[in-house]
């Protein structure tokens, strides 16, 4: 049981959406579905299966099935190669998009939270302990203040935090999101996001991550940086853009067009990212094209279905997917499943 333990730990996404579900509905782990896919005719059966499918019928389907990848499959980048283009986007599209729409519910569940405190701090209220420091912990992730600092401030400081933390923690329009994970990550193809589902091509330091196969030694020891599973990829993305000094004009366009009551939109929204590659606006031009030929604004608007959250995991083959349902079966009968939940840290 512990190779299985050790193999399926690897699928830290799905433990960790476990985690997140049951803390929210208090349902046991062991309830929720797992759906295992073992090759790309199972991929488009189930798809089809749930009114999912189509790039010609994409901007239809903005009720999207609450179903979270779990991992992106080691051979996808071998498989792929062999799919007409037009399956092998539509297919990353389709897996991707409820990542996105799910890191932008928790940027609006942040926002309520921050909004209701600021509200009862401006009718003289005072906040709980433990909400001071919820904010300071997001604060800090925002760049706005030095970790254990928000301890000392007084309501208007806390007000004032939360005014700055309300500007930069605000959603990203999905087709943006799908357009940057598509150019970065290759559609999923790139070796890291094969090895560390990296799908943003984000650098980190300090001898952590992947190294490049061109490591440019002028920027120092600069690799990709790695993740457990591809969720933690999209809320790494996000932070970045929220608190990044470089992405400040990315943050001043979405204020403007919230405080002028616009949509957020992808098309618009991209010119803010000029800094995100040393490409500048040839990289801005490109992206938009990205995002208007494979219509990805249409998404902006997606929301997820009224249902339960489901979890997804690739198999490389039928048979390696009905070996894989097994042990998933056992770590649910055995209880250990459990075990693995606890190891997993809920922000």
């Amino acid at each position: 049981m512990n190779n299985v333990l050790s193999r399926v730990s690897r699928l830290g996404w799905l433990y960790t959406c476990l985690l997140v579900l049951a803390s929210f509905t208090g349902v046991a782990a062991q309830a929720q579905e797992v759906i295992v896919l073992g090759s790309t005719e199972a991929v488009v059966e189930w798809m089809n299966a749930e009114n999912f499918w189509g790039e010609e019928n994409r901007g239809e389907h903005l009720q999207v099935p609450r179903a979270m990848i779990t991992g992106i499959t080691p051979t996808w980048a071998e498989t792929s190669a062999k799919m007409p283009v037009a399956q092998k986007k539509e297919i990353f599209y389709r897996f991707m998009l409820p990542l996105v729409i799910h890191a932008n519910d928790m940027v609006l569940d942040s926002r309520a939270k921050l909004q209701a405190m600021d509200a009862r701090l401006a009718m003289g209220e005072s906040l709980r302990p433990d909400e001071i420091e919820w904010l300071g912990e997001a604060a800090y992730l925002l760049r706005i203040v030095n970790q254990g600092d928000q301890a000392k401030k007084s309501a208007t400081e806390l007000r004032q935090i939360i005014s700055e933390a309300l500007y930069k923690l605000d959603i990203i329009p999905v087709g943006l999101v799908l357009g940057q994970a598509a150019y970065e990550s290759g559609y999923g193809t790139s070796r890291f996001a094969a090895e560390g589902n990296a799908l943003f091509g984000q650098w980190v330091y300090g001898g952590q991550g992947m190294v490049p196969d061109q490591q440019r030694k002028n920027l120092g020891d600069h690799r990709i940086a790695s993740y457990e599973w591809p969720f933690d990829s999209v809320r790494s993305y996000y932070i970045n853009l929220s608190s990044h000094p470089a992405y400040e004009s990315f943050r001043k366009l979405r204020a403007e067009a919230r405080a002028a009551g616009k949509p957020l939109s992808s098309i618009e929204l991209v010119q803010g990212l000029t800094s995100y590659s040393e490409r500048g606006q040839e990289y801005v031009d490109t992206l938009r094209s990205i995002i208007r030929v494979n219509k990805l604004d249409s998404a902006d608007g997606a929301v997820f279905r009224d249902e339960p959250m489901r979890f997804i995991v690739g198999a490389d083959g039928d048979a390696a997917a009905v070996e894989l349902e097994q042990e998933i079966e056992q770590l649910r009968a055995s209880g250990q499943l459990d075990t693995i939940i606890e190891r997993m840290r809920l922000e």
